[in-house]
């Protein structure tokens, strides 16, 4: 076992920058983003200029690297927003069909799903979003006044997007083609191909992690890109956008906003490190 590496002071890290290759015009600009954002989670912007040997390629600039951070922040902000809405108009969407089909309770009986269900793991992991807000009022009104027993359309408010995912694909396959015909006018596979896609994306946003230069572990099924482009960004936005239920309001607010972002930082981004192609803007309008 390797022993873990000593802590270094800011100065220490911004020498250790410039031992790798770094070039660093403002110290003090430099040590005060370090201390802002820590060396390890901003060091990871830096992969990209990555040389084998370690050191970074000649003409590596702390500052640009710090704007392709400041890029990914903002492009986290406008991406998660649009998650939210996924996600919202899914819980209502499942929440309604799941309701009429099979009753306000019907979730919980194993019988209303398909032979992959897990209900026991579901269970156990609606009860531990119960009990994790347990304070809400909505939630203390149902156990109080219903003795925990939550209909569908309330349970739905404390799945996560995993489990509505989960909720999605574990449904039978009639009523998953129903509601992908429906909602979507698409096939289940390529549903579920995209809700895992969009799962690992929001995970991701709501971590504050890393989208830039990022190999994602969910890939979606239908689009005509190449393997490097579905295990890159550009994949998850794809799905994204597939899922996004309002064209008109994807095209006027969402779209924009990525377009104006990446004008403001199209001097420091490279296309290539998220996979998105040169008319991705064209591509993305619904």
């Amino acid at each position: 076992m390797v022993e873990l590496k000593e802590p270094k002071t800011y100065d220490e890290q911004l020498a250790k920058l410039r031992e790798h290759g770094v070039f660093v015009a403002d110290e003090e600009f430099c040590k005060r983003k370090l201390a802002e954002l820590n060396y390890y989670r901003l060091t990871a912007y830096f992969l990209p200029f990555r040389k084998q040997n370690g050191r970074y390629k000649y003409g590596t600039d702390f500052n640009r690297v710090y704007q392709i951070y400041e890029f990914d922040r903002k492009l986290r902000n406008i991406l998660f927003s649009a998650v939210e809405e996924v996600e919202i108009f899914l819980r209502t969407k499942l929440a309604y069909y799941h309701a009429f089909s099979y009753g306000a309770e019907g979730y919980m009986d194993p019988a209303n799903f398909s032979k992959d269900h897990q209900p026991d793991k579901f269970i156990a992991n609606f009860n531990r979003e119960i009990d994790n807000n347990k304070k809400s009022l909505f939630v203390r009104h149902h156990i109080e006044k219903y003795g925990r027993h939550f209909p569908v359309w309330v349970a739905v408010e404390l799945f996560t997007f995993g489990m509505l995912s989960r909720f999605y694909d574990d449904l039978k396959l009639k009523d998953r083609k129903k509601i992908a015909k429906e909602v979507y006018g698409e096939v289940p596979q390529n549903i579920s191909s995209w809700l895992r896609c969009v799962t690992d994306l929001r995970n991701i946003c709501a971590h504050y992690g890393r989208l830039y230069y990022r190999i994602f572990s969910a890939w979606p099924a239908s689009f005509d890109i190449d393997n490097n482009q579905k295990a890159r960004l550009w994949g998850a936005v794809l799905a994204l956008r597939a899922l996004y239920h309002d064209g008109d309001k994807w095209n006027s607010e969402i779209l924009p906003s990525l377009e104006s972002l990446f004008e403001e930082y199209d001097e420091v981004i490279n296309l290539d490190h998220i996979a998105f192609p040169v008319d991705w803007a064209e591509l993305l309008r619904k």
